[in-house]
């Protein structure tokens, strides 16, 4: 306030209410802190020689800021991501809470947006608001994800050409973004709930760290190992008796995990040796060719033949 006279001033009044505190800066200046109020006032001040003339000062109602949305709803437990507040009256926001938790940082963006970052919080939903002359907002949830975690791949391996469905098992499994073999996204995934993911593995090679993304971040990795399709090279022997029991040796390479031996459809017993060889013990069947082959997760074997030959008669 300027003026006059202001030396010694005892009161300053906004209408008939005193000012919340003032400071006499000189005989021609004081600073005045205004007291809540309405409408259109007169300011007036009271010294030793009286009261002065009015000046006019207005109230104006600020609005109460509202929020309609955010995003992205959801962010990690350890915040740091940015989200976008949409609303209205954001002008001249001063706080940013997330639950009773203020925001990292923020930015007044225009009226109608607000960008900040979000502080550490714990698992679950909290109410973001903000606050501004008018008063503080209506809140809109934002979920604090916790960080996913993987406990189990089933099966654990498969073919280099990918294409099998991989069951993921883990926690906070909700909301996943992505998931990876090694650093090859998966051909597609399915959640099917907070603790499981169906995953269709993409081709690669050699044992690779599966990783789930979620808005909680990434989880640790689980092994997965790819498997080239099995071969064989030679059997030993090459034929028998039509009768069950002889015991066949299967040379080859890519065998360790041999899952099924088959002399044509029918299933052998069989012991996995090495990586290199396997033997079985041949089925009963008729006389004549038929084709051996081996099952691995990598894929079926090409086949070699075993003859059955019948007993001879006088």
């Amino acid at each position: 306030m300027t003026g006059s006279g202001f030396t010694g001033a005892t009161a300053v009044r906004f209408g008939s209410a005193p000012a919340s505190s003032f400071t006499v800066v000189s005989a021609t200046q004081i600073t005045v802190v205004a007291p809540p109020g309405s409408g259109t006032v007169q300011v007036t001040v009271t010294g030793p020689g009286g009261t002065s003339n009015g000046v006019a000062y207005g109230y104006v109602s600020a609005p109460v800021p509202v929020l309609t949305s955010v995003s992205p709803g959801q962010g990690p437990v350890g915040g740091g991501n940015t989200v976008t507040l949409t609303g209205s009256d954001l002008t001249g926001v001063t706080a940013v809470t997330f639950g009773s938790t203020p925001a990292a940082s923020f930015s007044v963006v225009s009226a109608t947006q607000i960008t900040a970052v979000a502080p550490p919080g714990a698992t679950g939903p909290v109410q973001i608001t903000v606050t501004g002359p008018g008063g503080t907002s209506n809140g809109v949830t934002y979920f604090y994800v916790g960080v996913p975690t993987l406990t189990g791949a089933a099966p654990a391996v498969g073919p280099v050409a990918g294409g099998n469905t991989v069951t993921l098992t883990g926690t906070n499994l909700l909301g996943a973004t992505a998931v990876r073999f090694g650093s090859a996204p998966a051909s597609s995934f399915t959640v099917v709930s907070a603790t499981q993911i169906t995953a269709v593995a993409p081709p690669g090679s050699g044992t690779v760290q599966i990783t789930a993304v979620t808005p909680g971040g990434t989880s640790n990795g689980v092994a997965y190992t790819y498997v080239a399709v099995p071969v064989l090279s030679s059997l030993s022997p090459t034929e028998g008796p039509l009768n069950a029991g002889t015991t066949v040796t299967l040379f080859g390479s890519g065998l360790t995990t041999t899952s099924t031996v088959l002399f044509g459809t029918t299933p052998a017993s069989f012991t996995v040796a090495s990586d290199i060889w396997v033997t079985a013990i041949a089925p009963s069947g008729p006389a004549g060719p038929v084709n051996v082959r081996v099952t691995t997760p990598g894929g079926t074997s090409n086949s070699l033949v075993y003859t059955r030959v019948a007993a001879p008669g006088i």
